[in-house]
Protein backbone atom coordinates (compact mmCIF):
# COMPACT_ATOMS: atom_id res chain seq x y z
CA UNK A 1 0.00 0.00 0.00
CA UNK A 2 1.48 3.66 -0.84
CA UNK A 3 0.88 6.37 1.18
CA UNK A 4 -0.24 10.35 0.19
CA UNK A 5 0.12 13.27 2.07
CA UNK A 6 -2.32 15.82 1.47
CA UNK A 7 -0.62 19.20 1.28
CA UNK A 8 -2.69 21.68 -0.89
CA UNK A 9 -4.38 24.08 1.43
CA UNK A 10 -3.58 27.35 2.48
CA UNK A 11 -4.19 27.41 5.89
CA UNK A 12 -5.48 30.70 6.59
CA UNK A 13 -6.57 29.84 10.58
CA UNK A 14 -2.98 29.47 10.98
CA UNK A 15 -2.84 32.98 10.11
CA UNK A 16 0.72 32.20 9.31
CA UNK A 17 3.17 34.19 6.97
CA UNK A 18 4.38 30.59 5.30
CA UNK A 19 1.90 28.22 3.42
CA UNK A 20 0.19 26.02 5.72
CA UNK A 21 2.64 22.78 5.32
CA UNK A 22 5.60 24.94 6.10
CA UNK A 23 4.79 25.93 9.09
CA UNK A 24 7.60 24.79 11.50
CA UNK A 25 6.94 22.68 14.40
CA UNK A 26 10.47 21.95 16.81
CA UNK A 27 12.01 23.90 13.99
CA UNK A 28 10.47 21.50 11.18
CA UNK A 29 8.18 21.84 8.24
CA UNK A 30 4.95 20.15 9.41
CA UNK A 31 4.73 18.85 5.44
CA UNK A 32 8.43 16.74 6.78
CA UNK A 33 7.16 15.84 9.63
CA UNK A 34 4.35 13.85 8.54
CA UNK A 35 6.46 12.68 5.21
CA UNK A 36 9.04 11.33 7.51
CA UNK A 37 6.15 9.51 9.83
CA UNK A 38 4.78 7.70 6.59
CA UNK A 39 7.92 6.79 4.81
CA UNK A 40 9.74 5.14 7.87
CA UNK A 41 6.47 2.78 7.84
CA UNK A 42 5.51 -0.15 6.52
CA UNK A 43 3.86 1.58 3.24
CA UNK A 44 5.35 1.32 -0.02
CA UNK A 45 6.55 4.84 -1.78
CA UNK A 46 4.82 7.80 -0.14
CA UNK A 47 3.47 10.42 -2.54
CA UNK A 48 2.53 14.47 -1.88
CA UNK A 49 -0.41 16.10 -3.10
CA UNK A 50 0.27 19.95 -2.94
CA UNK A 51 -1.83 22.28 -4.93
CA UNK A 52 -1.87 25.76 -6.89
CA UNK A 53 -2.71 27.15 -4.08
CA UNK A 54 1.06 26.18 -2.25
CA UNK A 55 3.49 26.76 -4.69
CA UNK A 56 6.49 27.15 -2.11
CA UNK A 57 5.72 23.63 -0.42
CA UNK A 58 5.61 21.95 -4.06
CA UNK A 59 9.63 23.63 -4.48
CA UNK A 60 10.64 22.65 -0.86
CA UNK A 61 9.42 19.51 -2.37
CA UNK A 62 11.30 19.92 -5.06
CA UNK A 63 14.71 20.58 -2.85
CA UNK A 64 13.74 17.65 -0.82
CA UNK A 65 13.04 15.04 -3.95
CA UNK A 66 9.81 14.27 -2.08
CA UNK A 67 7.79 12.85 -4.91
CA UNK A 68 4.48 14.71 -5.49
CA UNK A 69 1.40 14.74 -7.23
CA UNK A 70 -0.23 17.45 -9.37
CA UNK A 71 -3.64 18.47 -8.00
CA UNK A 72 -5.89 21.02 -9.37
CA UNK A 73 -6.06 22.99 -6.44
CA UNK A 74 -10.12 23.21 -5.97
CA UNK A 75 -10.85 21.98 -2.68
CA UNK A 76 -9.71 18.85 -0.62
CA UNK A 77 -11.80 16.49 -2.19
CA UNK A 78 -10.94 17.44 -5.71
CA UNK A 79 -6.96 17.55 -5.25
CA UNK A 80 -7.98 14.22 -3.31
CA UNK A 81 -9.65 12.44 -6.34
CA UNK A 82 -6.96 13.77 -8.74
CA UNK A 83 -4.12 12.23 -6.61
CA UNK A 84 -5.63 9.20 -5.77
CA UNK A 85 -6.64 8.67 -9.50
CA UNK A 86 -2.55 8.12 -10.48
CA UNK A 87 -2.52 5.89 -7.68
CA UNK A 88 -3.99 2.07 -7.22
CA UNK A 89 -5.67 1.59 -4.32
CA UNK A 90 -5.88 0.98 -1.40
CA UNK A 91 -4.03 4.39 -0.32
CA UNK A 92 -3.22 5.71 3.21
CA UNK A 93 -3.84 9.15 3.23
CA UNK A 94 -3.03 12.24 5.98
CA UNK A 95 -2.99 15.55 6.11
CA UNK A 96 0.22 17.63 6.44
CA UNK A 97 -1.58 19.04 9.39
CA UNK A 98 -0.31 15.73 12.33
CA UNK A 99 3.03 16.84 13.28
CA UNK A 100 2.97 14.45 15.76
CA UNK A 101 2.93 11.44 13.83
CA UNK A 102 5.81 8.68 13.78
CA UNK A 103 6.03 5.58 12.16
CA UNK A 104 4.52 3.10 14.77
CA UNK A 105 0.58 4.78 14.85
CA UNK A 106 0.98 4.55 11.14
CA UNK A 107 2.12 0.83 11.00
CA UNK A 108 -0.46 0.10 13.67
CA UNK A 109 -3.77 1.50 11.22
CA UNK A 110 -2.19 -0.57 8.38
CA UNK A 111 -2.09 -3.38 10.77
CA UNK A 112 -6.06 -2.38 11.44
CA UNK A 113 -6.78 -2.35 7.68
CA UNK A 114 -8.55 -5.41 6.29
CA UNK A 115 -10.49 -4.54 3.09
CA UNK A 116 -12.49 -1.38 2.14
CA UNK A 117 -11.97 1.77 3.63
CA UNK A 118 -10.48 2.90 7.31
CA UNK A 119 -11.25 6.00 8.55
CA UNK A 120 -9.58 7.20 12.22
CA UNK A 121 -10.60 9.47 14.46
CA UNK A 122 -9.94 10.38 18.15
CA UNK A 123 -12.86 10.90 21.14
CA UNK A 124 -13.43 14.43 21.44
CA UNK A 125 -12.83 14.32 24.90
CA UNK A 126 -9.14 13.66 24.26
CA UNK A 127 -9.14 16.69 21.79
CA UNK A 128 -10.45 18.96 24.98
CA UNK A 129 -8.58 17.70 27.31
CA UNK A 130 -4.73 18.63 25.06
CA UNK A 131 -6.77 21.88 24.57
CA UNK A 132 -6.50 21.88 20.80
CA UNK A 133 -9.17 22.64 18.41
CA UNK A 134 -11.82 20.62 16.34
CA UNK A 135 -14.16 22.27 13.83
CA UNK A 136 -16.47 18.57 13.03
CA UNK A 137 -17.48 16.06 15.30
CA UNK A 138 -20.04 13.05 15.02
CA UNK A 139 -21.34 10.09 16.95
CA UNK A 140 -19.65 6.79 17.25
CA UNK A 141 -21.60 4.11 18.93
CA UNK A 142 -22.55 6.98 21.19
CA UNK A 143 -19.35 8.53 21.46
CA UNK A 144 -18.37 11.90 20.35
CA UNK A 145 -15.46 11.45 18.25
CA UNK A 146 -13.11 13.91 15.84
CA UNK A 147 -11.74 12.78 12.47
CA UNK A 148 -7.90 12.55 12.52
CA UNK A 149 -7.30 13.51 9.35
CA UNK A 150 -5.57 10.05 8.52
CA UNK A 151 -7.66 7.26 6.09
CA UNK A 152 -7.12 4.52 4.16
CA UNK A 153 -9.03 4.96 1.17
CA UNK A 154 -10.39 2.10 -0.83
CA UNK A 155 -13.41 0.40 -1.58
CA UNK A 156 -16.15 3.05 -1.20
CA UNK A 157 -18.68 0.14 -0.30
CA UNK A 158 -17.51 -0.60 3.33
CA UNK A 159 -15.85 1.52 5.60
CA UNK A 160 -14.54 0.85 9.14
CA UNK A 161 -14.20 3.63 12.16
CA UNK A 162 -11.37 2.97 14.73
CA UNK A 163 -10.89 4.94 17.46
CA UNK A 164 -7.76 6.02 18.56
CA UNK A 165 -6.80 7.29 21.96
CA UNK A 166 -3.34 8.20 20.56
CA UNK A 167 -2.59 11.98 20.94
CA UNK A 168 -0.74 11.54 17.52
CA UNK A 169 -3.58 11.55 16.00
CA UNK A 170 -5.30 14.24 17.92
CA UNK A 171 -3.14 17.24 17.38
CA UNK A 172 -4.21 18.64 14.39
CA UNK A 173 -2.17 22.18 13.71
CA UNK A 174 -4.71 24.14 12.50
CA UNK A 175 -4.54 27.73 14.30
CA UNK A 176 -1.45 29.44 16.89
CA UNK A 177 -2.86 27.62 20.10
CA UNK A 178 -2.69 24.48 18.08
CA UNK A 179 0.78 25.01 17.21
CA UNK A 180 1.76 25.81 20.72
CA UNK A 181 0.41 23.10 21.84
CA UNK A 182 1.83 20.70 19.36
CA UNK A 183 5.69 22.05 20.17
CA UNK A 184 5.11 20.98 23.95
CA UNK A 185 4.08 17.52 23.36
CA UNK A 186 5.75 16.42 19.98
CA UNK A 187 8.90 14.05 21.01
CA UNK A 188 12.24 14.16 19.96
CA UNK A 189 13.75 12.32 16.35
CA UNK A 190 15.01 9.84 18.45
CA UNK A 191 11.46 9.36 20.83
CA UNK A 192 9.98 8.89 16.91
CA UNK A 193 11.93 6.21 15.72
CA UNK A 194 12.25 4.29 18.85
CA UNK A 195 8.63 4.63 18.83
CA UNK A 196 8.56 4.57 23.07
CA UNK A 197 6.98 7.49 23.95
CA UNK A 198 4.33 4.90 25.73
CA UNK A 199 1.21 6.47 24.08
CA UNK A 200 -1.57 4.84 23.56
CA UNK A 201 -2.04 2.17 20.73
CA UNK A 202 -5.26 2.62 18.39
Amino acid sequence: MDGLVMCGGRGTRLDATVEKPLFEIAGTPMIEHVYDALAGSDLGTVYTAPSPQTPDTREFLNSRAIPYLGTPGEGYVADLDAALSELDGPVLTAAADLPLLSPDPVDRILARHDRGSLAVAVPAALKKALGVSYDHSFDHRGQEVVPAGINVVGDAEEETTVVSHDARFAVNVNRRSDARIAEILIPTREEKSSGSDGRDQP
